[in-house]
């Protein structure tokens, strides 16, 4: 009869469980969670003023601004939608466009607030000694911030552009139900490609390392994919499960949609933390070697 020492034992021979105990070790030293919770913090306090910055953006382009802000927001609890569309309106009604102009450049300020505790996270999972004087790590976040909302813009002219030019390159050889068919796929790798890239840039620069020795952008791959994904299906289940299932206006009355924000950011902190980790760890794999390291692990415990 096999004990379950020695279970464990051969387990830890296992490159998968190597692996995930590594992964659960670092998390669990780390404090994901915790760090999870900070993070939502600064992100709610964050997330208005990108708002601002984002329609300010848009508008001067010929995109409709509250069509394309619902279509960032789709995949919310119904009731936060309410909250955002709201504030988004609020925001164009009462703001002229000088006004509007100035709170964008302040947004992007106080907008990077939200990313620098990211950083710091990415940072600390690689297990990096923070370095970076405030102005370079203030630097680094408003270079993010105004990235992600280049970003953001592009995903929506390549969606509204794309189509236009895709509808009539295809209707030239007349396909154009073949396009219509492989635009519905389409519509969804685009914005994932994009998501995958600004993640992977994120987890590139945000740890603290010297010139000599960067994080290559390939290695920063692995927690980018997990990152994006994670964050558009536990935001799918989420939302899903708050508009079929839930019962929190019950409980929290007129506060509900503000309590689902919160609750999706604590989610998304976690998982961009999380990817980060991933990263990290098979960095650290790739420098010590593919195996058990019982000085690491949360299965030392069950082996004498």
């Amino acid at each position: 009869m096999i004990s379950i020492e020695n279970f464990i034992k051969k387990l830890t021979k296992l490159r998968p469980i190597i692996f995930v105990d590594q992964l659960l070790y670092r998390v669990k030293e780390d404090g994901v969670m915790a760090t999870g919770t900070q993070l939502s913090f600064f992100l709610i306090l964050s997330l208005f003023p990108f708002i601002i910055v984002f329609l300010n953006v848009l508008s001067y382009t010929s995109l409709v601004r509250q069509d394309i802000l619902g279509e960032l927001i789709y995949y919310l609890p119904l009731e936060t939608q309410k909250i955002i569309i709201s504030f988004a309106k609020e925001i164009a009604k009462t703001s002229s466009q000088g006004l509007l102009s100035i709170a964008a450049i302040l947004g992007i300020w106080s907008a990077s607030s939200g990313i620098a505790p990211v950083i710091k996270a990415i940072n600390r999972a690689y297990d990096y000694e923070e370095s970076r004087s405030y102005f370079r790590l203030k630097f680094m976040s408003i270079f993010f911030t105004i990235a992600l909302i280049v970003l953001l813009t592009l995903v929506f002219f390549t969606l509204v552009f794309g189509e236009i030019v895709g509808r009539r390159i295809f209707s030239i050889v007349g396909k154009t139900q073949l396009f219509t068919s492989l635009w519905d796929y389409m519509r969804i790798i685009i914005p994932i490609f994009y998501m995958v890239f600004i993640f992977a840039l994120l987890y590139k620069f945000s740890p603290c390392t010297s010139k000599i020795d960067p994080v290559p952008l390939s290695a920063t791959l692995p927690g980018a994919i997990f990152t994006t994904l994670g964050w558009m299906i536990t935001s799918i289940f989420f939302s899903y499960y708050v508009n079929n299932f839930g019962r929190f206006a019950i409980t929290y009355g007129s506060l509900v949609g503000i309590i689902l924000l919160l609750i999706w950011l604590y989610i998304s902190s976690i998982i961009i933390v999380l990817g980060g980790e991933i990263n990290a760890t098979l960095q650290y794999f790739n420098i010590y070697g593919y195996k058990w390291h019982p000085e690491k692990s949360i299965l030392t415990k069950y082996i004498k």
